[in-house]
């Protein structure tokens, strides 16, 4: 399975390192939550997005600035692996 260190990673990075993981669902949802887990270790000051049962781990401070920051880097996330999935051809919509 694909490793990568999220501290050390850029947002274009990620994205090149996820175009690996194509093949499998469950693999494009680690890649996603990769990206999510590093917006918000950039942005957010937040070390995880796991659920830990504590109050003073679990609910953060967060400046509106840094939010609208996050949203921008996920949105910019976003449409860079949308633009660099393959479409789907009008027979495989149909399948649908």
């Amino acid at each position: 399975m694909f490793e990568i260190d999220l501290a050390s990673q850029s947002h274009s990075a990620l994205l090149e390192a996820s175009q690996h993981t194509k093949q499998d669902n469950d693999m494009n949802t680690t890649t996603l939550d990769q990206i999510f887990a590093l917006i918000a270790q950039k942005h957010l000051l937040i070390e995880t997005l796991e659920t830990r049962n504590s109050d003073s781990l679990d609910f953060h401070d967060v400046a509106v600035w840094n939010v609208r920051q996050a949203l921008e880097a996920a949105f910019k996330a976003g449409a860079e692996l949308g633009a660099s999935m393959p479409k789907a051809t009008e027979a495989e919509i149909a399948q649908d």
